[in-house]
């Protein structure tokens, strides 16, 4: 029987890396990008954010897409006091590559039971008394307000900036054309979701019989509420979504 292709649904700038460690592993896959990134509406904000950067105690950067936006707009180095919080391997990579010393890079623990924001807290809640800190989160426009709560109620002053702008996706003709086989013989195919948005995207298409993984329970609840079955979680890295590729 031939193995099923996996679709990666990251946006566009991250697939290219997704697709060369799958191939890697052996696994047949192919891009089909259920979320545009662009740049801010107003960088503005963004530059302002740099500018009083060194006098700020925690980053929080929500995805690989928040870092690249807000390096983008780098007029120098990472200040040397600055922590860089982020969820997920691929965020602490890109931060690493440009130029966050990992000292100052704080993600879940590596055992952790999911890559989220209830299990960054817990690296972060002991890391220091949070009463007076002052926090950027750079993210896109809008997203989940739980870790920002969780530092206000510690006592942080934490700011929101749109480093990033989410829009639908844009395909090429040829994204469309692997769309269209996909809902066609959904058996040889199977979707991976690391974005609850992005399963919203495809809302109204025939999606019966269609599989997924799913890298948090929230985004696999969304996958099944839009008609995927079965729907399976993995961590978000290559490796385990392999295993759960032999799974289905």
């Amino acid at each position: 029987m031939t193995a099923p292709t996996l679709l990666v649904t990251r946006p566009r700038p991250q697939c290219a890396a997704w697709l060369a460690r799958l191939a890697v592993l052996g696994v047949p896959a192919a891009a089909l990008p259920l979320i545009e990134i662009l740049p801010a509406l107003d960088a503005g904000p963004v530059q302002a954010a740099w500018a009083a950067l060194s006098a700020v105690d925690l980053a929080v950067f929500v995805s690989p897409n928040a870092v690249e936006h807000f390096f983008a707009q780098a007029p120098g180095d990472w200040p040397v006091h600055t922590l860089a919080a982020c969820v997920g391997p691929g965020s602490a990579q890109a931060l690493a590559e440009r130029g966050v010393p990992a000292a100052n890079i704080v993600q879940p623990a590596a055992d952790a039971a999911s890559l989220d924001s209830e299990h960054l807290w817990e690296q972060l809640s002991p890391r220091r008394d949070w009463r007076g800190a002052r926090v950027l989160l750079l993210r896109g426009d809008g997203g989940r307000e739980w870790l920002a709560e969780q530092l206000t109620e510690a006592g942080a002053q934490v700011e929101a900036v749109t480093v990033y702008h989410r829009s639908g996706p844009r395909w090429t003709a040829a994204e469309q054309a692997l769309l269209g086989a996909v809902l066609a013989h959904p058996q040889r195919h199977v979707w991976l979701f690391s974005s609850a948005e992005a399963v919203s995207h495809l809302r109204g298409q025939p999606l019966a019989g269609q599989r997924a993984i799913a890298t948090h329970p929230r985004i696999a609840d969304a996958a099944r509420l839009a008609g995927f079955s079965p729907v399976v979680l993995a961590r978000p890295d290559p490796e385990a979504v392999t295993q759960a590729l032999k799974g289905l």
